[in-house]
């Protein structure tokens, strides 16, 4: 069975895959709509890295352990 991380990447992606055909579909000025889509993709990769570092150990992990003086 699937865990359901991966199961949420799955659906999030085909949903943001739907709004990327529908964002093609309005009739807008071509500029626009290529920023509109690389806002968008850039969003979704930050998305996508930080659910791996999740799955990988977390957020702290990637930079070691924080030590702090007292």
């Amino acid at each position: 069975m699937f865990p359901a991380v991966l199961i949420q990447l799955v659906i999030a992606l085909v949903v943001i895959g739907l709004v990327l055909w529908v964002i093609e579909q309005i009739p807008m000025d071509p500029t626009i709509a290529r920023i509109v889509r690389v806002v968008i993709i850039v969003i979704v990769a930050v998305w996508v890295l930080y659910l791996l570092i999740g799955l990988l150990g977390g957020v702290g992990a990637v930079g070691g352990p924080i030590h702090r003086p007292y």
